[in-house]
This record gives C-alpha cells, sequence and structure tokens, in this order.
C-alpha cells in the first residue's frame, strides 16, 4: 500500500503484503534519506507543489474522492473546480502537473490520465479569450535604453544604489532567474581580460548541479558596464568586512550590509526602479523582465537562437525563447512594413 506523507508533499512508498522476501526494513528511508530526497526538487517547485497537492487532497476529503491513487474523472472533476474559482490557467496546469508528479513519485507512474482534465482546461481557456479574459501574462522586456534608464534612477553614491547596479546589469547580461541572483556568492564572479565569468552552480535546467561559468564581456557604456557594477560593489562589501558569502545582500535604512537578499526583493527592487525610471511599462515589471531583456536584445543583435538558449540555461527547445524571438521578428519582418501605409 502506498501511504502519504506529510504536507511539504514527501510521499512514502510502502508496499505490504507482497508476498516476497522483504520486510518493513526494506522500504524505511532515515530522516536524513528523506531531506535529500526533498531537496532533490528546487524549492520553489517543492513549495508550489505542497501547496496544489495540499488543496487537491483536502478537495478530494471533502467530496468523497480517493486522492491516491485517483482517477481520471477526480482530476476532471477537479480542474472544473478550478476553472469555476477563477484561477488562472497557468495555476490550473501548475494543479494538474502537481497531482500527476505525486503519483509518479508514490509508484503510480501514468496515472491518473489527464486527458479529460486537460480537455476541460482547454474549454475554460477559449471561454476566457472569447469573453475578453487576458491570455498568459508576460513580463515585459527590459531593453538597454530602459536598463540604462533604471541604472540613472539608482543613487551610485550609496551602497543600495551601487547593489541595484549590479542587481540590474547581472540580471539583463547573464538572462538570469531570480533564483540564481540570490544563490551567486562573492567568489563565483570573477574578472577576467575580456570581462566576468559568473558561476551559476545550479539552475533549471541543471538538475544534477554540474554547474556553468558564464561569461560576461565588458560593456561600452559606463553606467551599464558589468565590470565597473561590480567594481563599485565590491569596494561596498569590502568596506562593509564581507570578504566571502552571498553576493547580493540586504541592505537596511542606515545604508548597513546584512544578509542575502531573498528572491522576492529582487521584484521588489527591479519594478521600484522601473517606477522610479519612469518606465510606460513599470507597473508589469518583474525580475524575469531582465531575463527577456537579455534575451530579446541577444536576438535583435543577431545572435543565433541557439546560442541565446545556451547563455541563458534555457532548454534548447525551450517555447519561452521562442516567445521573445517572435515578438522581435513580429516588428522587425513585418510584412506591412514598407508598403506606404
Amino acid at each position: 500500500m502506498e501511504q502519504q506523507g506529510t504536507a511539504t508533499g514527501e510521499l512514502i512508498v510502502t508496499p505490504a503484503g507482497d508476498g516476497g522476501p522483504h520486510t518493513a526494513a526494506d522500504y524505511a528511508l532515515s530522516a536524513r534519506t528523506r531531506a535529500r530526497i526533498a531537496d532533490g526538487v528546487p524549492a520553489n517547485t517543492r513549495r508550489a507543489y505542497a501547496r496544489q497537492w495540499s488543496a487537491f487532497t483536502l478537495w478530494c476529503g471533502e467530496h468523497g474522492r480517493v486522492a491516491l491513487p485517483a482517477t481520471a474523472h477526480t482530476l476532471a472533476e477537479y480542474t472544473t473546480h478550478l476553472c469555476d474559482a477563477g484561477q488562472a490557467p497557468a495555476s490550473v496546469e501548475q494543479a494538474i502537473a502537481a497531482v500527476r508528479t505525486m503519483h509518479r513519485l508514490a509508484g503510480h507512474a501514468g496515472q491518473p490520465a489527464t486527458e479529460p482534465a486537460r480537455l476541460a482546461l482547454r474549454a475554460y481557456k477559449r471561454g476566457r479569450a472569447e469573453a475578453g479574459g487576458r491570455g498568459q501574462r508576460e513580463a515585459p522586456p527590459i531593453t538597454i535604453d530602459a536598463l540604462r534608464a533604471m541604472v540613472s534612477a539608482c543613487d551610485l553614491d550609496t551602497p543600495a544604489g551601487r547593489r541595484d547596479r549590479l542587481l540590474l546589469v547581472l540580471g539583463l547580461a547573464l538572462m538570469g532567474r531570480r533564483s540564481e541572483l540570490v544563490a551567486l556568492m562573492r567568489e563565483d564572479v570573477r574578472e577576467v581580460a575580456d570581462g566576468l565569468e559568473v558561476t551559476i552552480r545550479t539552475s533549471k535546467t541543471d538538475k544534477d548541479s554540474a554547474g556553468e561559468t558564464i561569461a560576461i564581456p565588458r560593456g561600452t557604456h559606463p553606467l551599464t558596464d558589468p565590470v565597473a557594477a561590480w567594481r563599485d560593489w565590491l569596494d561596498v562589501l569590502d568596506r562593509a568586512g564581507h570578504a566571502g558569502g552571498r553576493l547580493l545582500r540586504r541592505i537596511n535604512r542606515h545604508g548597513t550590509v546584512g544578509p542575502s537578499l531573498g528572491a522576492d526583493a529582487v521584484n521588489v527592487i527591479v519594478r521600484d526602479l522601473a517606477v522610479r525610471a519612469g518606465l510606460p511599462y513599470a507597473h508589469a515589471v518583474t525580475a524575469h523582465s531582465l531575463r527577456a531583456g537579455g534575451a530579446t536584445v541577444a536576438y535583435a543583435a543577431g545572435v543565433p537562437v541557439a546560442v541565446i538558449a545556451k547563455h541563458g540555461r534555457w532548454a534548447p527547445a525551450s517555447p519561452v525563447v521562442l516567445r521573445y524571438i517572435r515578438a522581435v521578428d513580429r516588428w522587425r519582418d513585418n510584412p506591412m512594413r514598407n508598403v506606404g501605409l
């Protein structure tokens, strides 16, 4: 039989009564092993799936349904419940993925079938579109001009201003995820003759944490030169006595450099600087706008898609990168551009 684990999304498979030579000891997991299994899933994904699984099991209990193993009918009915509650399609997609993942971890590969649930979701998406609902929200990409405007909004005479400048420049030049930026250690960045070498120890697509070193060339503009931004922030860290540890750190209202910066704080900083810079789409800007901007400006400059995907640590055929490319192409290669309207 399979037993559901804790609310953290842990599942423990404990077959019993199979008539074989195995005993309970063969299915036992130590606390250390359980922790390592849990840590094998990225923290953000783990938290999101735990929330989704908890909500699903609660709903199943309230409606007299079995959560594990669940039937395709149960998953489809739960999908309709989420749609009726007005959840965003992306959230419903995540819920379906979470339920499938938890079944797979429990040894129920291929269960429950998702086709009925996905058909229900497809109808929901179509209904939202016909009703004028918004599609998937995407963070607007930060262009080079916008980046310079945001850096200009930083007070470079203060520790916070110097940190924020480096955050902006690295975020775009690395095409960095929030999780990658806040995980950087001081020793992960090294100045070389041509610019900076930044080691990303692990990322969403690097599930085995092999790590990768990304080359960041020197800049041509004094405001957004990655090397200059790096040196200015190092000076702040040195004065504060932080010779090692996390690269990006909190700074209190007195200018004191503290512990590591959180991922949520990155969003706040980036959006605040977009507002201060007067960007027309500032309300929609997120930290992901830097990652999207890096890919967008690189493609507009003629960089091949495969090179962009590798630099930004996307899967080679990532649909996300293709969306950025299409956004450039629909203007650059627009059939109506030179018709004389």
